[in-house]
């Protein structure tokens, strides 16, 4: 069995401060209509980011941005190889998505495959008028032909590689990591 071992710290807490900050203002320059606009984060390191980054755009814009929740484990296309039962969180959008300009928010993005999961958790939402997705981290390896509109920074990877996002709501930390698999022997 492979073992994780740390190969590099790629942002610090304040390097990922200093992205979201970056990116609201993106997202702000590319959303003619901020009222018609949605953070949706997907479960579980999306949620955090998709609520700082709306806080962010609050403080440019003076407007409240809603931020919902998408929880993708029963669209996944792995479902079988995960787990005999996975374990389903809730999603929650409390406002509707129809007509509004969501911005899909999740924290690595790799073979694209959460995203199309994401996509079809959300149409089961409604129909929103537009989706971008906003990623933290780009890694490449895509499998399907998914880009982000948004991207905090591109990290070129092998496929023994991987990309650790700590976040304070969630792991007690605030890093990116790159991190490798190592054969024990």
């Amino acid at each position: 069995m492979p073992v994780i071992r740390e190969k590099s710290q790629l942002m610090s807490a304040s390097e990922i401060d200093r992205t979201l900050v970056r990116l609201a203002h993106e997202i702000v320059e590319k959303s003619p209509e901020v009222d018609k606009l949605a953070f949706i984060g997907v479960r579980r390191r999306g949620v955090p980011l998709a609520r700082r980054l709306a806080q962010k755009v609050e403080q440019i814009e003076n407007r409240t941005v809603p931020v919902g929740i998408l929880d993708i484990n029963l669209y996944r296309d792995d479902l079988s190889t995960v787990s005999e039962k996975p374990v389903v969180s809730s999603t929650d959008i409390p406002f509707s998505v129809t007509g509004i300009d969501v911005i899909l928010v999740d924290d690595v993005l790799y073979t694209g495959r959460t995203t199309r999961a994401s996509l079809d958790a959300l149409f089961d939402q409604g129909r929103p008028r537009r989706i971008q997705l906003c990623v933290l981290i780009d890694r490449g390896h895509r499998e399907l032909p998914v880009e982000a509109r948004f991207v905090g920074k591109y990290v070129e990877t092998t496929d023994n590689e991987i990309i650790e996002v700590k976040l304070e709501e969630i792991d007690g930390q605030e890093k990116v990591l790159l991190v490798e698999k190592v054969d024990p022997a």
